[in-house]
């Protein structure tokens, strides 16, 4: 996947100020940045959540067609297209974004029988194979009212897994979570990157940064302003702003 000269603005205001990007497969690239520095809207312009402003997205070897829109920003010029890279990037986000009226096992099995068409019975034991993988098989008729915060994020994640996704786009996955549920988060999404996922996480958990990543990225008011191998950048910074970053993080 690689972002290039992405731009963003909010009316008057330039979220992103050009950032390129480029995540090999199997990378694990995790964004560290204050609030406001842009992470998210970065994470939402990849998969046009967010209409980017100016710039390229490519996935999976394919760039997304745009033309300029109605507000200034881009738009896709091919929605079917743009529908079909979507399938390509699973998104998890910090809300979870569950259905609350469908079981969780309905939740995973929804998008790959509806969305990609696929065998309903395929659909469902995949579905399970990957609540099983996530640690909540037993929650499977669950509903999502009836689960925690970390098992519902879990089975986000399971969600996502059954689209088959080329890329994994994780939007700050634990900060909606109790303390003592970010473990069990992390856990699958460490398991993930051993398997060779390709994973871009915006995230404030240092730890998993420092240990997971092949790579940290740090935004500062819409640009890159740190990039590099996990040893380096916390180890040694060029930047003075992100070791001040660092330095008021919980320890």
């Amino acid at each position: 996947m690689s972002i290039r000269n992405l731009h963003k603005n909010f009316g008057d205001v330039e979220v992103l100020k050009g950032i390129d990007i480029d995540v090999a497969e199997g990378q694990v690239v995790s964004i560290l940045g204050s609030s406001g520095s842009g992470k998210s809207t970065l994470l939402r312009c990849v998969n046009f959540l967010e209409s980017p402003t100016m710039g390229e997205i490519t996935i999976a070897g394919e760039t997304v067609r745009t033309r300029p829109g109605k507000n200034g920003d881009l738009e896709a010029a091919d929605i079917g297209q743009l529908n079909r890279l979507r399938s390509n990037v699973g998104m998890v986000f910090q809300s979870f974004n569950l259905w609350s009226h469908k079981t969780v096992l309905e939740n995973v099995m929804e998008a790959p029988v509806y969305v990609q068409k696929r065998p309903v019975a395929e659909c469902h034991d995949e579905a399970c194979a990957y609540l099983e993988k996530v640690g909540i098989y037993d929650k499977r008729f669950s509903y999502p009212s009836r689960l925690s915060g970390g098992q519902q994020q879990r089975a986000a994640i399971a969600r996502s897994l059954a689209m088959h996704p080329k890329v994994m786009l994780f939007d700050e996955p634990t900060s909606a979570l109790d303390p003592e549920l970010v473990g069990e988060v992390l856990r699958v999404m460490r398991a993930l990157a051993d398997e060779g996922r390709t994973m871009l996480v915006v995230t404030h958990e240092m730890g998993f940064a420092r240990e997971v990543s092949n790579r940290v990225i740090f935004l500062e008011q819409g640009w890159i302003e740190e990039d590099g191998a996990p040893e380096t950048v916390f180890g040694a910074s060029r930047s003075a702003r992100f070791r001040q970053f660092i330095a008021a993080q919980p320890h």
